[in-house]
C-alpha cells in the first residue's frame, strides 16, 4: 500500500493539482497581470503557496524529514546556501514557510528549469530569474530581474545558489584542483563559489533589501542525504539547516570587495 500511494496516489494528486494551480495563474498573467502587475503578484503568491505546501507536506508529514533550522525573520532577503543535492531548493521552502513568506520566494536558477513542468511554469509564472549560462546575456537578464524587483509587494526571499552546481564528488575534486592550482584554501564539503552572480545582485538590490542570510545546509554522517525518491517513498532523513544573517550595508561598495565577502563566506565552509 506504501509503494501504491508513492508511486501512484501521491503523484497523481500532484499532478492533478499542480496543473489546475498552473491554469488559474495562466488565466491570471493574461487578463490580471496586464490590468495592475501589483495585483497580480499578490494573488500569484498566493496561488503558487497552494502548490509549494503540498510539496512541504510531502516533506514534513509524508517523509516525515526532520529539518532543524534557526530562527528568520520576515524581511527582503539575499539567501545563499550551499548546494548539495537535488531538493535543496524545497529544504529553502520550509524555511520560507516557516518564516511567513514562501508564496514570494524567488530564485535565480538556470533556464532549463522553467520547462519542467508544473513545478518549473509555477516558478516562470511567479517571476523566478532564468539564466542562460552566458554572461555576455545573463548579466542583462540579471539587471532587468533585479530592477522588477523594487515593487515587489510583498516580503520575498531571493534565493542563489553561488557554487554553480551540485557539490558531487566529481565536481569537488575539480574545485580542489583549481583551488590548489591557485592557492587558495582546498575545499571538503563545498565549491568555491562563482561571485559574478552574487556581485550584481547586492550592486542592484541592496537599496532596498535589508539582509543577507547565509545558510549552510548539512546531513549527518550516519544519514542518507534527502532524494526526491525518498521523500516520494516516505524514508526518514534529519538534516541541519544553520542561518545567519548580514546587513546588507555592512557589505563592501566595490565589486571586487563583494566577490571576495562571498569568497570568505565559502571559506568558513570548507
Amino acid at each position: 500500500m506504501v509503494i501504491f500511494a508513492a508511486f501512484v496516489i501521491v503523484p497523481f494528486g500532484f499532478l492533478v493539482s499542480g496543473l489546475i494551480i498552473n491554469l488559474i495563474q495562466l488565466v491570471l498573467f493574461i487578463f490580471a497581470r496586464p490590468v495592475s502587475r501589483r495585483l497580480y503578484r499578490r494573488i500569484n503568491t498566493r496561488v503558487v503557496e497552494l502548490l509549494w505546501l503540498q510539496l512541504i507536506w510531502l516533506v514534513d508529514w509524508w517523509a516525515l524529514f526532520m529539518i532543524i533550522t534557526t530562527p528568520s525573520g520576515k524581511e527582503h532577503a539575499l539567501v545563499l546556501c550551499n548546494h548539495r543535492g537535488d531538493i535543496d531548493w524545497l529544504i529553502g521552502w520550509v524555511m520560507a514557510q516557516r518564516s511567513g513568506c514562501l508564496g514570494s520566494t524567488l530564485a535565480i536558477m538556470k533556464k532549463e528549469a522553467k520547462y519542467f513542468p508544473i513545478i518549473g511554469w509555477s516558478m516562470w509564472f511567479s517571476e523566478y530569474i532564468f539564466l542562460e549560462k552566458n554572461w555576455a546575456k545573463d548579466e542583462n537578464i540579471l539587471k532587468a530581474g533585479f530592477n522588477q524587483l523594487k515593487d515587489f509587494p510583498t516580503t520575498f526571499w531571493l534565493g542563489l545558489f553561488v557554487e554553480g552546481t551540485r557539490s558531487t564528488q566529481e565536481n569537488l575534486q575539480a574545485a580542489r584542483d583549481y583551488a590548489s592550482l591557485k592557492g587558495l584554501p582546498s575545499p571538503r564539503n563545498v565549491l568555491i563559489p562563482r561571485t559574478k552572480g552574487f556581485v550584481s545582485a547586492v550592486a542592484h538590490i541592496r537599496s532596498f533589501v535589508p539582509a543577507v542570510y547565509d545558510c549552510t545546509y548539512t546531513v549527518h554522517k550516519k544519514q542518507s542525504a534527502p532524494t526526491f525518491l525518498r521523500m516520494f517513498t516516505g524514508q526518514l532523513s534529519e538534516v541541519n539547516l544553520q542561518m545567519k544573517r548580514y546587513q546588507m550595508s555592512q557589505l563592501p561598495e566595490a565589486a571586487d570587495g563583494i566577490a571576495q565577502w562571498c569568497r570568505d563566506l565559502f571559506v568558513a565552509k570548507v
